[in-house]
C-alpha cells in the first residue's frame, strides 16, 4: 500500500503513540506491584543485573557458556511469578501489553507490514470515524424486526416481509463471522428504507470489532477514490486507494448505482468484484438495484460474476425511516 511520506509518517506517530501508553501503563503497574511487594525491586535489579553480566560474557567470548545465567534468570522469573500470585497480580501482571500480538505494535513482522498497519492507514486515509457514531446504534445488538410484517406477502419473494428480514440479518450475521473465507461476499438489495444500510453498518462494526481491516465506503466516494491517479490530484495525497480497496480483509460498498455511471465505473466495479472474489476478499453491496436492473445499469458480465459469488438477499417492507417519523 503506497502512502505519501507524510501519511506514512501519521501511521509511524501512532504507533509511537501507542508504545508510549503501553509503557505508561506498565510503569503504573509497576509502581503497583512494588508498593504491595517489597522484594520485587531488587528481584527485578538482579534480572538486569544478571543480563547485563551475559551479555558483557557474549561480548568478550562469542561462545562463552552462558548456562548458569540463564538458569539464574529463570529462577528469578519464577520467583517474581511466585510473589505476584501470592499478593493478588497475576502471573503476567508486569509484562508489556501489546494492542497487537503480532508485531508488537511496531507495525512490522520480519521487514513486512503488519495488517494493524493496513488498518490504521486506512483509519487514516479513508474516515473509518466517519461512521463512528452511527455504529454504536446500527449495528446487530440494535436490529429490530418491529418494523417488518408479518402478515403481507410480497410477490417477489413469496415471504413476508419479517421473513426476508429475518434471513437478511441471519446472511449479514454469517457475512460477519467468515471474512476472509471463500465465496463471503453479500448482495443486499431492496427498495428505499428496508434496512439494507443499517444492516452494512451491522456488518461493518462486527467485523471492526473482530479486528479486520474493513474499509467502507458509500459508491460515490468509492469511484471518487478509484478515480484518483497513481500521482494524485494536482500534486495532493497519492493514489493510494485502489490497492487499499483491493486489499481490505472486507469492503462495504453501500449504495451502489447513486454513483455516475460510466465507462469507467462499470471496468473498476468488475475488477473489484474479480481481483477481491480471487483473493478470498470479502465484499458486501447494499443497493436499490433488482438484480434485472444491476444487468441493465452495467453488464452482464457483473451480473454474472455476482450472481455467481454473492448471496443474494432481498428485503421488502415499508420505509422504515418513515415509520419511525410517523411515530416519533
Amino acid at each position: 500500500m503506497p502512502l505519501t511520506n507524510a501519511q506514512y509518517d501519521a501511521v509511524m506517530r501512532r504507533y509511537d503513540a501507542i508504545r508510549e501508553r503501553s509503557r505508561y501503563e506498565l510503569n503504573e503497574r509497576t509502581e503497583e506491584v512494588y508498593a504491595a511487594i517489597p522484594g520485587m525491586a531488587l528481584l527485578d535489579e538482579q534480572t538486569a543485573s544478571m543480563s547485563m553480566k551475559a551479555a558483557e560474557m557474549r561480548i568478550a567470548d562469542p561462545g562463552a557458556d552462558l548456562s548458569e545465567y540463564r538458569q539464574g534468570l529463570q529462577d528469578v522469573a519464577a520467583e517474581k511469578r511466585r510473589l505476584l500470585l501470592e499478593a493478588g497480580f497475576s502471573a503476567d501482571y508486569l509484562e508489556p501489553r501489546y494492542e497487537c500480538p503480532h508485531c508488537l505494535d511496531t507495525g512490522y513482522i520480519n521487514g513486512e507490514k503488519c495488517i494493524c498497519f493496513e488498518r490504521i492507514a486506512a483509519e487514516m486515509l479513508y474516515g473509518r470515524y466517519r461512521l463512528q457514531d452511527e455504529l454504536q446504534h446500527e449495528n446487530f445488538d440494535h436490529f429490530s424486526f418491529s418494523f417488518y410484517s408479518d402478515t403481507i406477502i410480497d410477490s417477489s419473494t413469496g415471504l413476508t416481509p419479517l421473513a426476508s428480514a429475518r434471513n437478511g440479518l441471519r446472511a449479514a450475521q454469517e457475512t460477519a463471522s467468515r471474512i476472509g473465507e471463500p465465496d463471503n461476499n453479500l448482495y443486499l438489495f431492496g427498495s428505499t428504507g428496508t434496512g439494507k444500510t443499517f444492516l452494512a453498518h451491522c456488518i461493518t462494526k462486527a467485523a471492526l470489532d473482530a479486528g479486520h481491516y474493513v474499509l467502507y465506503f458509500p459508491a460515490p466516494d468509492l469511484f471518487d477514490v478509484l478515480s484518483i491517479p497513481p500521482g494524485g490530484r494536482n500534486g495532493g495525497s497519492s493514489g493510494t486507494g485502489r490497492s487499499m480497496i483491493l486489499d481490505a480483509e472486507l469492503l462495504v460498498i453501500d449504495d451502489l448505482g447513486t454513483e455516475l455511471k460510466n465507462a469507467f465505473t462499470v471496468s473498476e466495479l468488475f475488477r473489484i468484484i474479480n481481483e477481491r472474489a480471487a483473493g478470498n476478499r470479502s465484499t458486501v453491496i447494499s443497493t436499490n438495484l433488482s438484480l434485472e436492473k444491476l444487468k441493465e445499469a452495467y453488464s452482464e458480465r457483473i451480473f454474472s460474476r455476482i450472481v455467481s459469488l454473492y448471496r443474494i438477499v432481498r428485503l421488502t417492507g415499508d420505509d422504515i425511516r418513515l415509520q419511525k417519523k410517523l411515530l416519533s
